[in-house]
């Protein structure tokens, strides 16, 4: 169900020159098979109307999408899935909305949260920070390496590295036990998206 290494978190501030639809569409193109709508100040009509645009999007590429947060936008929008903050909606309940075949995500900070969103129900998760980042200076500071290879080697779920993971990184995240890394900055902030995803598909021999 997780075939994906790398998966793009979206934040429309990153790419103020160009839509974020370009962006997003660059690195399906390049390769990308999993992307997130995680826009939290957006109305909902604006908020639906983005999910709507990336869905077709990255449904033309044969990616996975996914919508942060919001079940109602992400039944609305016909995504493949749901991604849940820490706090948010347990996955059994995400999944009740979005139905059986949904795939589950959660963000998680702590071993406790990562064990607990897989025994209720999470396909995978995110942990991090792994490394700093402006983005997630609100949950304190780094985790490290070596708290994502403990729960790496804890879950039985795919975890997935976040914060600070840029492609001079992922390898050392994928030594660490994680299946892959999800990344925001180091792909939409790039000059060249096509080539950022390259960097990344050669770091961790595919994606």
């Amino acid at each position: 169900m997780i075939d994906f290494r790398l998966y793009l978190v979206t934040d429309r501030r990153l790419a103020p020159a160009r839509a974020l639809d370009d962006a997003v569409a660059d690195a399906c193109r390049a390769g990308v098979r999993a992307v997130q709508l995680r826009e939290k100040d957006l109305d909902a009509k604006s908020l639906f109307e983005l999910a709507l645009g990336l869905r077709r999007i990255a449904s033309s590429s044969g990616a996975a999408f996914f919508v942060n947060d919001r079940a109602d936008i992400a039944r609305a929008a016909r995504a493949a899935g749901l991604h849940c903050p820490e706090d948010g909606f347990p996955p059994e309940v995400a999944r009740r909305i979005l139905g059986e075949r949904a795939i589950i995500g959660v963000s998680t900070h702590s071993l406790e949260a990562a064990l607990d969103a897989e025994e209720h129900g999470a396909d995978f998760i995110t942990f991090g920070p792994v490394f700093e980042t402006p983005s997630k200076f609100r949950y304190g500071a780094p985790q490290g390496l070596q708290k994502l290879r403990s729960v790496a080697a804890a879950a039985k779920i795919p975890v997935f590295a976040i914060g600070g993971v840029t492609s001079a990184r992922a390898k050392i995240c994928l030594d660490h036990g994680a299946r892959g890394v999800a990344v925001v900055s180091a792909i939409l902030g790039a000059s060249d998206v096509g080539r950022a995803v390259g960097d990344f598909e050669k770091a961790m021999g595919g994606l």
